[in-house]
């Protein structure tokens, strides 16, 4: 027979247990519902369903990345959006991934006005970036220009000399995988080489006298490689205005009619793991709070394989 002494201990144990549930489902849905406003509020939120202008960064290493471009689409079919502010501060990266940015950048001010603001620096693919958009704005003191594209690579092969390393390959012609870091350059290879590097150089430089209005002997005279400040520049025409978002909100208010009250709003790419749901967002907003979020987001690769229009003074 259960005593009344073990009868109010197995109840005493029982609501522990229903309370340790209880707390337990309380602290799961505050982190669902965390991670939902987060992970909301990380792709524009709720702010998202009043008309405004979209705030996008550009920065670092232009690669081309999917997310981006798909920022821009999702841009360009938003009925909420009506205009656009690209912030850049960025050196530039690949000629091919610039290339990718000015195209996804068209396609959208085709519909909506787009404006460029230049930070601390915009250079090379980076200026690719601010001629796609119908006006560009820069700081007195941004680094801008750096017009080019550069193609390089580490020669070993005096240092396998002296290693007595040496390097042997069967290959189907004389120019496949040329540039050689194990062997010194040729003349052909040096050619075929140039002749590539010079047809992107093309590209850009017709890119920046039909965007900029320019002819091509001037735009071949600034288009030596050197960077300008915003100041310079504006006096070679290569950007509009000197300011910053100020200025940018007020072209956009003046010379395409929009309210002066208008929010700006950041808009940010999706991150690769929102197909995944609510758990990666809970877990690095758990990580998050211990300085640990970065366990989950990839490493920016620092390869820089093909043609570059990179601003790269100095290796970092």
């Amino acid at each position: 027979m259960i005593s009344d002494a073990e009868v109010i201990v197995e109840r005493r144990r029982l609501r522990r247990k229903l309370t340790s549930w209880r707390v337990a489902a309380i602290i799961f849905l505050l982190v669902a519902v965390t991670a939902f406003i987060g992970w909301a509020g990380g792709l524009g939120g709720f702010e998202r369903f009043e008309d405004h202008i979209a705030r996008v960064q550009i920065t670092g290493f232009i690669s081309g990345d999917q997310p981006t471009l798909d920022l821009f689409d999702d841009l360009d079919k938003s009925d909420k959006v009506k205009g656009v502010i690209v912030r850049i501060d960025s050196p530039g990266g690949s000629t091919a991934g610039s290339e990718a940015l000015y195209e996804a950048i068209r396609k959208l001010a085709k519909d909506k006005p787009v404006v460029a603001v230049m930070d601390t620096i915009a250079a090379s693919g980076g200026y690719i970036t601010a001629i796609a958009t119908d006006h560009i704005i820069a700081r007195g003191n941004t680094i801008t220009g750096s017009i080019g594209v550069i193609f390089q690579w580490a020669e070993f092969s005096k240092l396998m000399d002296t290693l007595g390393i040496k390097m042997e390959e069967i290959k189907s012609g004389e120019l496949k995988a040329e540039p050689n870091p194990f062997k010194p350059l040729s003349d052909k290879v040096r050619e075929v080489s140039r002749i590539m590097v010079m047809d992107g150089f093309d590209w850009f430089t017709n890119l920046v006298a039909e965007r900029r209005q320019l002819s091509i002997d001037k735009v071949r005279v600034l288009a030596d490689g050197r960077v300008y400040t915003g100041r310079q520049a504006l006096a070679e025409k290569l950007i509009d205005e000197i300011g910053g978002e100020d200025q940018a909100t007020s072209w956009l208010n003046k010379q395409r009619k929009l309210p002066a009250d208008m929010r700006v709003i950041d808009w940010k790419p999706k991150p690769k793991d929102s197909s995944t749901g609510l758990g990666l967002s809970a877990a690095r907003l758990i990580l998050g709070s211990f300085g640990l979020a970065n366990l989950l987001d990839e490493r920016n690769s620092s390869q820089l394989d093909g043609l570059q229009s990179v601003w790269q003074p100095r290796l970092q």
